[in-house]
C-alpha cells in the first residue's frame, strides 16, 4: 500500500485486515464471517468514526440500480472486491444495519452505463467495441444491504478514467426504504460521496489491457476537482493486491463510512463535478464534470430518469 493509502493510518489497515479476515490471497469471493465483520466495525470505530464529507453525485446517476453483489455484467477489467462498513455516527459508531449502499462507476475505458455515447476524453475505442453482453443501462451499478455488522460487499472491476476526473467510484447510502422488485425503493439518502484510488495503484492498472486502449492524460489525486486530500475520511480506499507483484489478479478495497441516519444529502446540485444530478430532458449531462464531448443522444430509459 502506497501514497495516500498509507496516510489513512494504522486504523484503516486494521479495519481492512478485519474486514477480509479468513480470505486467502486467491479466494476473493469468500463471504466475511460475522466475527470478521464485527472486527472491522470495531477496529474502524475505535478511531475512525467520523462523519464522512458528502460531495456531488456527479452527472451520471441513474435511478433503479439493482440489488446485487456482482455488478460487472461481464465488463472486462482488473477485479475489485470492495467491502464497505457503514457506521451510525449518532449512536457511538454502531453498525448501520439495514442501510442500502449504492455504487456506480465507469468501465475500463471511462464509459458509464446509460451514457455510453459520452466521449471520455483522450482516445478510446467506442464503448460498443468491448465485446461484452452488458446491459447499457445497468452495468457497474448496484445496491447492497448492510448486514447486522454494517458490512456490504461488491464484486466489480477497477474503474478507468475520464477527463477531467481521477479514478473514482460514486457511492450513496440510503436508509428507511426497502428492497422491492429487485431494486431499493423509498427512504432517503443520508450520504453521497466518492471513493478514490491511490495514484500508484491506478497507474499500474491503466498500463494493463483493456485500460491501456484508452490513452491520454490521467488526472491525479492532487489535481482532482473533488478529492480534498483528507485520506480515508475523504473517501480514499485502503487497497491491497490479491497477488503481490501481479496487479492483473485484482485488488481488495476497504473503507468505513460514517453517516448520520437523520440527515439527508442527495448530492444533486452540489459542486465539484459541475453540478451533478440526472441529465436534463434531451439527455445531455450537466457541463463541468462530464467527459468531453457530451452525448449526442441517450436511450429513452436514461432520459426518463431525469
Amino acid at each position: 500500500m502506497t501514497g495516500g493509502t498509507v496516510a489513512a493510518g494504522g486504523l484503516a489497515v486494521a479495519g481492512y485486515q478485519a474486514a477480509f479476515a479468513g480470505e486467502t490471497t486467491t479466494a476473493t469471493t469468500a463471504a466475511a464471517t460475522p466475527a470478521a465483520a464485527s472486527g472491522a466495525a470495531s477496529s474502524a470505530g475505535s478511531g475512525q468514526c467520523v462523519l464522512m464529507s458528502s460531495v456531488t453525485e456527479g452527472p451520471y446517476y441513474l435511478d433503479g440500480a439493482l440489488v446485487r453483489k456482482d455488478i460487472t455484467e461481464g465488463k472486462d477489467g482488473v477485479p475489485l472486491t470492495l467491502r464497505i462498513v457503514v457506521q451510525d455516527t449518532t449512536e457511538s459508531c454502531a453498525p448501520a444495519a439495514g442501510a442500502a449502499v449504492e455504487i456506480w462507476h465507469c468501465d475500463a475505458w471511462g464509459y458509464y452505463s446509460g451514457y455510453t455515447t459520452a466521449n471520455p476524453g483522450g482516445s478510446a475505442p467506442a464503448e460498443s467495441e468491448d465485446g461484452s453482453d452488458a446491459d447499457d443501462q445497468t452495468y457497474l451499478r448496484g445496491y447492497q444491504i448492510a448486514n447486522v455488522n454494517g458490512v456490504v460487499k461488491f464484486e466489480t472491476i477497477m474503474p478507468g478514467w475520464y477527463t477531467p476526473r481521477t479514478c473514482h467510484i460514486h457511492v450513496k447510502v440510503h436508509t428507511g426504504g426497502e428492497k422491492e422488485d429487485g431494486t431499493y425503493e423509498g427512504g432517503k439518502v443520508n450520504f453521497t460521496g466518492q471513493l478514490f484510488f491511490d495514484d500508484d495503484v491506478a497507474e499500474q492498472i491503466f498500463e494493463l489491457e483493456p485500460y491501456s486502449k484508452h490513452t491520454g492524460t490521467y488526472t491525479k489525486l492532487d489535481d482532482d476537482m473533488v478529492y480534498d486530500g483528507g485520506g480515508a475520511s475523504s473517501g480514499l480506499l485502503t487497497l491491497k493486491p490479491v497477488h503481490k507483484g501481479d496487479p492483473s489478479k485484482g485488488y481488495r478495497g476497504y473503507i468505513t463510512l460514517g453517516i448520520d441516519p437523520d440527515a439527508e444529502n442527495t448530492g444533486a446540485g452540489g459542486g465539484g463535478e459541475g453540478g451533478g444530478g440526472t441529465p436534463p430532458e434531451g439527455g445531455t449531462p450537466p457541463k463541468g464534470g462530464a467527459p468531453s464531448g457530451t452525448p449526442s443522444e441517450q436511450s429513452s430509459s436514461a432520459a426518463s430518469s431525469s
